[in-house]
């Protein structure tokens, strides 16, 4: 999105109000303690869910949400918490694990994710890599025969994957793809630009989220699975706190300046969530499926072959830690 087009977003465009019907359903949220996510959890507890899941990294932060998201929509007992830690691709698997006893789980929200403006090794990869794209991804595979299972047993909607993936990937056209190895080359602390780096997660994000609703498609080019991105627009959500120097100053004075409300970026969380096979494999802006809204990178020929050769890259990662993982999308 260019700058213009961003601004005019921010100033001028206030996403509606979700009125989806989520009766019945489970929803998961990924970082639902708190900003956008722990307002997505509110509004679907107000959308009548059945069951809203919070996966946070820390058990007595995610009580007191539940606590206070209970108490202000009058819904108690309608929300679980969850302990998962996204920098640690064993603390997803067993998370992923305790999501297959669910009777039922209608759509995930992929929220979770950092900022980070110094080149810090989690998990073996930069935390960036390791929170935004690799483990995410990890649990989106982790989580579809759950999702497969409950869309078998209810004959309902189909099933929901979306991934809270940013405006902001248009700073970079990655050129990281061309290296023999995308995810090595970005591994480099030499060579990092962790200036570009959370733009370059959600690039990535964008195009894996792509390639992975193409592979969910059924022999009449159908969605088994819907899987999309969006961006929430820039919003007072708490993200970028561990940002430092300049890079902080300038987001408090955008903040100040045109960030939306941490509730009605959330907005765009539960639409995304309440589209249906339309949105498959698409980007949505202001709620609303927009292409025009992703980077000419993302649109044009680069950007294909970007997104295959990152797609099989990362999952020669995810099979060295769960072997056979690709197996899960078919």
């Amino acid at each position: 999105m260019a700058a213009l087009s961003f601004l005019h977003s921010q100033l001028f465009v206030t996403p509606a109000l979700p009125n989806h019907d989520f009766s019945g359903q489970t929803v998961l949220v990924t970082g639902g303690n708190r900003g956008l996510g722990f307002e997505a959890a509110r509004h679907l507890l107000r959308l009548n869910a059945s069951r809203v899941l919070l996966a946070v990294r820390s058990l007595p932060s995610g009580d007191a949400a539940k606590e206070l998201l209970e108490a202000s929509t009058n819904r108690p007992d309608a929300v679980r918490v969850y302990e998962v830690d996204m920098a640690s691709h064993v603390s997803v698997q067993a998370f992923a694990e305790q999501m297959r006893s669910l009777d039922r789980l209608d759509a995930v929200l992929l929220n979770a994710g950092i900022f980070a403006d110094e080149f810090v090794l989690q998990d073996g990869y930069e935390s960036t890599l390791t929170v935004n794209v690799i483990n995410t991804f990890l649990l989106a595979l982790l989580l579809l025969p759950v999702l497969r299972a409950s869309a078998s047993a209810s004959q309902r909607e189909l099933p929901r994957l979306s991934i809270v993936a940013s405006d902001r990937h248009v700073m970079t056209n990655l050129p990281e793809w061309k290296e023999p190895n995308t995810f090595e080359a970005l591994n480099d602390p030499k060579r990092a630009k962790m200036r570009l780096r959370y733009s370059a997660s959600k690039l990535l994000q964008i195009l894996l989220a792509r390639e992975l609703a193409r592979r969910l498609l059924d022999s009449t080019g159908k969605p088994t699975i819907i899987v999309n991105s969006f961006t929430p627009g820039f919003t007072t959500s708490g993200l970028i706190a561990n940002a430092r120097g300049l890079t902080a100053s300038t987001f408090r004075l955008l903040g100040k300046a045109i960030a939306r409300e941490t509730e009605v970026g959330a907005r765009t969380l539960v639409t995304a969530i309440a589209m249906g096979p339309e949105s498959h494999g698409k980007y949505l802006n202001d709620g609303k499926i927009e292409e025009a809204a992703l980077s000419p990178f993302v649109r044009g020929k680069d950007g294909a072959r970007a997104q295959e050769k990152v797609w099989k890259e990362l999952m020669e990662i995810l099979e060295q830690r769960v072997p056979s993982i690709s197996r899960n999308i078919a």
